[in-house]
C-alpha cells in the first residue's frame, strides 16, 4: 500500500501556472477597471481541485503582494477571493453541464457585485473610517460594483468550456485512448 501525496506533479505544475496566468491577465487588464479573469480562474481552480485550490488562490495573493507592495490594499485581497472560492465550493462537483454554464456565470457576477461591499468591511480597520462611513463608501463605489458584476457575468462564461478543455488535456484516461 503506498501512500497517497499530498499534491501530484501535475498540481504541483498547474499550482504554479494558474498564479502566474493570473497576475499576467490582470496586468493585461489593468486599463480597464474592475474587468479580470481572477474569478474566472478561481471557479476554474475550484471546481477542477476543490478545497486545494485554496493553494494556488494564495499564491496568487502573494505575487500580487510582490508585484504591486504589501500595503493597505493587499489585505482585503486575503479574504474577498476566499469568498468567491466557498460560493464556488458551494456548487455540486458534478453538477450538469446545462446547469453549470447557468451557475458558474451567476456566481461569478454575484461576487462582482459584492466585491466593493466584501472590500468595504476593511476599511473602518485599515483607514481608521468611523463604521457610519461604510454605507457611504459602498455607495461611491456601486458604479465600479455594476462593471464587476456585469464583467464577471460575461467572462464567467468562459469557465465550462475551459474547465472541460483543462479535464481533457489532464485527464490521463483521455490520454490512453487510440
Amino acid at each position: 500500500m503506498t501512500k497517497k501525496e499530498f499534491l501530484s506533479l501535475k498540481e504541483i505544475v498547474l499550482f504554479g501556472l494558474f498564479p502566474a496566468i493570473m497576475v499576467g491577465a490582470q496586468w493585461a487588464l489593468q486599463a480597464l477597471p474592475n474587468i479580470h479573469l481572477t474569478g474566472v480562474f478561481i471557479v476554474i481552480m475550484t471546481r477542477l481541485f476543490r478545497g486545494k485550490a485554496l493553494i494556488p488562490l494564495y499564491v496568487y495573493i502573494l505575487l500580487m503582494g510582490v508585484y504591486l507592495g504589501f500595503t493597505m490594499w493587499w489585505v482585503p485581497y486575503l479574504y474577498v477571493w476566499v469568498v468567491l472560492w466557498g460560493m464556488a465550493m458551494l456548487i455540486p462537483k458534478n453538477i450538469p453541464d446545462k446547469w453549470a454554464m447557468i451557475v458558474y456565470p451567476i456566481v461569478c457576477g454575484l461576487h462582482g457585485f459584492l466585491y466593493g461591499t466584501l472590500w468595504a468591511f476593511s476599511q473602518p480597520f485599515l483607514m481608521n473610517l468611523p463604521w457610519e462611513s461604510l454605507g457611504i463608501y459602498i455607495l461611491n463605489g456601486i458604479g465600479f460594483d455594476i462593471t464587476h458584476g456585469i464583467s464577471n457575468l460575461a467572462l464567467g462564461t468562459l469557465i465550462l468550456p475551459v474547465c472541460k478543455a483543462l479535464k481533457y488535456f489532464t485527464d490521463e484516461k483521455q490520454k490512453k485512448k487510440p
